[in-house]
């Protein structure tokens, strides 16, 4: 992995996850999204964590979905996922009925925001003109 940088000592080298939440109970619909829409993989949650929620992973990026009581949707705070086809990934949330709201003001990528099921907000870019950072 490639370093993000270095403040004093200590070396910031990648983010391990994103999380968003979800309404209690209702690990079944995020499921469907992430796993059945965007095509991650659930994992296994560590035997030391609580047993509620659900955690997701594909290709280096890791979401955890974490029910919260007092759920309110997540419209501004976000992950932003690095992808190699934007055009297919837009196609594909079309084809499941989800709107892509493409955005254009973020210099040298292209990108769009979209929803999950429960009213968070995701963004997804790709670099124009230059290779996906590994």
């Amino acid at each position: 992995m490639s370093t993000v940088g270095t403040v004093g000592t200590v070396t910031y080298r990648h983010l391990h996850h994103a999380a968003f939440t979800l309404p209690p109970g209702q690990e079944d619909r995020a499921r469907a999204f992430y796993t059945g829409v965007l095509g991650l993989t659930e994992i296994p949650k560590p035997a030391t964590m609580r047993p509620i929620g659900c955690w997701f992973r594909h290709d280096g990026i890791e979401i955890h979905g974490v029910p919260d009581a007092d759920f309110v949707p997540n419209r501004l705070g976000h992950p932003a996922i690095v992808v190699d086809d934007l055009d297919a990934l837009a196609e594909r949330l079309a084809a499941h009925g989800i709107v892509v709201q493409p955005d254009d003001r973020f210099p040298g990528h292209r990108r769009f925001h979209t929803y999950d099921c429960f009213g968070n907000q995701l963004e997804f870019l790709q670099p124009v003109d230059r290779e996906v950072p590994a």
